[in-house]
């Protein structure tokens, strides 16, 4: 490969449609030491609250629109709400994350008054503005985490939220727990105008995406690049470029994306992982890209990474 570094594979800014990128608030992470501090933010005037109920987001529906943000009075099942998680600071407002008991879902969804949305529907769908769809994305992996993490992983007795919610402490034995994130490697694997695309069997029909896999404890990210490449389609892999990342609540990763230069280039596909797995040429990406592929093949929705590498390797940022 000749170009690997290609003009529009310069530090760029992330699309705006890349989803759960784009969260502007301050994190404020010194309040979360400061119990009284952060009770005084919680009941002040202009707070605002995220809510959610299991793996769904809930939103408020006003006239037309549609609102991500409660206010405090108007939060629903206010008899089932559990965890509260501080997210920061927006433009002034204090600004938390309410989780709301799943076992009232059926009943919420009932409400006129809101929506429950998925939060890959609702990065898809964009609801709701861009900034916001990150405090979600925040949110979300934040209220879950509470939600299945209530003992002690140490000695298995109930844990209390700490920090704002940014913790979990065991009074019995003292540990700490913490939120994860789980890092993702995501990767364009390229050989001058050639690119490999694959799909699981799971996939939407036609639906074609590039490889990825998770970080392993003891792994760089260019050395889970290159295994992952081996692994699932049989290719060794030169230089890596690391070119973009995402946060993505599925439930709670990073996507750390790349484009990786092909050293070898017969694909020997993981048939327990991928259904199929070739070589695209850039013109062939550029048809799945604008719909017009002569047997339907497709490539993921600008919401993900997967679409923003492949939108670099044919040189547009639409």
């Amino acid at each position: 490969m000749t170009d690997f570094d290609w003009p529009s594979l310069q530090e760029l800014a992330p699309p705006r449609t890349l989803g759960f990128a784009h969260a502007t608030l301050d994190r404020a992470a010194h309040l979360r030491s400061r119990p009284e501090e952060l009770a005084a933010l919680e009941a002040s005037a202009n707070a605002k609250f995220y809510v959610f109920c299991g793996d769904q987001v809930v939103l408020a529906k006003r006239g037309e629109a549609i609102d991500a943000l409660f206010d405090a009075g108007e939060m629903p099942a206010p008899d089932f709400h559990r965890e509260r998680v501080f997210l920061g600071i927006e433009n002034g407002s204090p600004r938390f994350a309410q989780f709301v008991d799943p076992a009232i879902e059926e009943t919420l969804k009932t409400e006129a008054s809101l929506v429950l949305m998925g939060v890959r529907q609702a990065a898809f769908e964009r609801p709701v503005s861009a900034a916001d769809l990150g405090a979600i994305a925040a949110g979300k992996a934040l209220t879950l985490w509470h939600w299945k993490h209530r003992f002690c992983a140490n000695c298995g007795s109930p844990t209390a939220t700490a920090q704002g919610g940014w913790r979990r402490d065991c009074a019995h034995c003292g540990a700490q727990h913490f939120p994860r994130t789980d890092p993702v490697v995501i990767m364009l694997v390229v050989d001058g105008e050639r690119c490999v695309l694959g799909r699981q069997a799971r996939f939407v029909p036609n639906s074609y995406s590039t490889l990825a896999g998770f970080v392993e404890p003891g792994e760089t990210i260019e050395a889970a690049v290159r295994r992952e490449c081996k692994e699932e389609a049989g290719l060794e892999i030169g230089r890596v470029r690391i070119v973009a990342n995402q946060p993505w609540p599925l439930p709670m990763s990073v996507m750390i994306g790349a484009v990786a230069e092909a050293t070898s280039f017969t694909i020997v596909k993981d048939e327990e992982e991928l259904e199929e797995c070739r070589w695209f040429s850039r013109d062939e990406v550029v048809s799945m890209l604008e719909k017009r592929h002569p047997a339907g093949l497709l490539v993921p929705p600008h919401l993900a990474i997967a679409n923003h590498l492949i939108r670099l390797f044919v040189g547009r940022r639409d």
